[in-house]
């Protein structure tokens, strides 16, 4: 099944999802590439807000792009990655059999899975702008992010268990 159906799928029953990329084998240029792709989606859900905040402050929109970039195209894959790798030795140390590339694909999945909540948030940051919506979306991204995560955490751990 193609990402995209996986993703829509995902928000139906994210566990079940898992378990179906989990089956496919470990890949690690899969694991790598859904990061990716994530880190991508949440770059470009900053443009909206970047532009908004280089109009209403005279900054250099080139700059703040360029710096978001390098945040989430050459920063965040590696701080994922250690936060991958911390989330399995916790899990390891606590007697959970999941393994390591189990443990990334969980998180690296929950953040493709809900890049089209932050796709929301980025627009909302750059139309309405700061306020109770933008709030209300992001805790509906956050909300997600968790629930995928944590849901795709325990299908590794069960179906490597």
């Amino acid at each position: 099944m193609a990402a995209t159906g996986d993703i829509i799928a995902t928000y139906r029953g994210p566990a079940k999802v898992m378990r179906r990329i989990l089956a496919r084998g470990q890949h690690e240029e899969s694991a790598l590439i859904y990061l990716m792709i994530g880190c991508l989606m949440v770059f470009v859900a900053q443009t909206p807000r970047l532009a908004r905040e280089a109009f209403e402050t005279d900054a250099n929109l080139s700059m703040l792009l360029g710096g978001t970039l390098m945040a989430w195209l050459f920063i965040m894959p590696l701080v994922l990655y250690a936060l991958g790798a911390l989330t399995h030795l916790v899990a390891k140390a606590l007697g959970s059999k999941v393994t390591s590339f189990g443990a990334r694909m969980a998180l690296f999945w929950a953040l493709l899975a809900s890049s089209p909540l932050i796709l929301l948030w980025g627009l909302t940051a750059g139309f309405v702008g700061p306020g109770p919506q933008m709030t209300a979306v992001g805790a509906i991204w956050f909300a997600l992010f968790i629930w995928f995560w944590v849901s795709g955490f325990l299908a590794a751990h069960k179906g490597e268990s």
